[in-house]
């Protein structure tokens, strides 16, 4: 296989090139799935031989094992070449592309196999073991919805976000955590912002006193009283309400408000994928990045992607 930029493709010429049939992409897959070799998902043993099927057969317990089993992929009637397709898609546009924009542009037959597939690469786009946030974090709320009739502020029906963001010196903002959370209580603002940053660091909020309980979490709070300084909100909390604008214009742009409060936090989690990457050099990189964390994210099933969210939040 072409080295490229080290086992990915930069452009989609190499990218058509290197993926041409499913036997290349299941070939691709193995690599990423076991870098140091193949290892039997039920005893360990590292002996095989390849069926006619195409399917690794460990040599100590004879299991048969498909390179996709286990993961995002797993029990897929579609070819890879079409996964790949629609990986390369997802992270070649800077903005992404919506289920209806990928159903278009692979002729998947139903609307409905496109969302799921975006929705099964969205759980994949979260990391379990990402660093936390740390330095100096800027945390705010804002509020994702439609617009409606009814009270403004923290008193409207819209879906609570919170936002963290890393602001390193300089222009340029550093990564970003972003959650749905159903009140601005200390439990679920405090508990949002240790579950994402690394205690010691220092937090910029407004006056909300339901952030008062940071600095007994271990964290420099660094409370900022909007109301006395006379100047507006953007102007003393630039971080998070920039990227509270990228994020209402991205989902008006790119998912045509075409999202509910249900899956919400998956789609937050595919935009911090997409900003916290937004410098890097290669789109292939990305596409490289996205099908590694697919191999290691456990199946995701009709039933669970469609399921209601739980109410209850592991930091709280």
């Amino acid at each position: 296989m072409p080295v490229a930029g080290v086992d990915y493709p930069r452009t989609f010429q190499q990218f058509t090139t290197w993926f041409g049939d499913d036997e290349a992409c299941r070939a691709y897959l193995a690599r990423l799935r076991w870098p140091n070799g193949f290892v039997c998902p039920a005893c360990g043993a590292v002996e095989f031989w390849m069926t006619g099927a195409g399917l690794w057969m460990c040599r100590s317990c004879q299991r048969r094992t498909s390179v996709t089993a286990g993961t995002i992929m797993h029990r897929s009637r579609l070819p890879l070449t079409t996964w790949f397709a629609a990986v390369w898609f997802v992270t070649e546009q800077k903005n992404g592309v919506s289920a209806l924009g990928l159903q278009r542009v692979l002729g998947i037959g139903s609307y409905e196999t496109a969302w799921a597939w975006m929705h099964k690469l969205r759980r994949a786009m979260v990391r379990p073991d990402r660093e936390l946030l740390s330095g100096v974090v800027e945390v705010d709320e804002t509020f994702v919805g439609a617009v409606g009739a009814g009270l403004d502020g923290r008193g409207t029906s819209k879906t609570l976000v919170v936002i963290a963001v890393e602001t390193p010196p300089g222009s340029r903002l550093g990564r970003v955590r972003l959650t749905r959370v159903p009140r601005a209580t200390t439990e679920h603002l405090c508990g949002f912002v240790s579950y994402s940053v690394a205690g010691g660091s220092t937090i910029r909020t407004d006056g909300l006193s339901a952030y008062l309980g940071l600095t007994k979490r271990g964290f420099i709070h660094d409370p900022v009283n909007i109301v006395a300084s006379k100047q507006p909100a953007h102007v003393l909390l630039p971080a998070t309400h920039q990227i509270a604008s990228l994020l209402k214009r991205w989902i008006a742009g790119t998912l045509h408000q075409g999202i509910s409060d249900k899956h919400l936090d998956f789609y937050l989690d595919e935009f911090a994928f997409r900003f916290n990457r937004r410098n890097s050099q290669s789109r292939g990189l990305l596409f490289y990045r996205l099908l590694q964390q697919a191999m290691n994210t456990d199946p995701q099933p009709w039933n669970d992607l469609t399921a209601e969210p739980l109410d209850t939040y592991i930091w709280g």
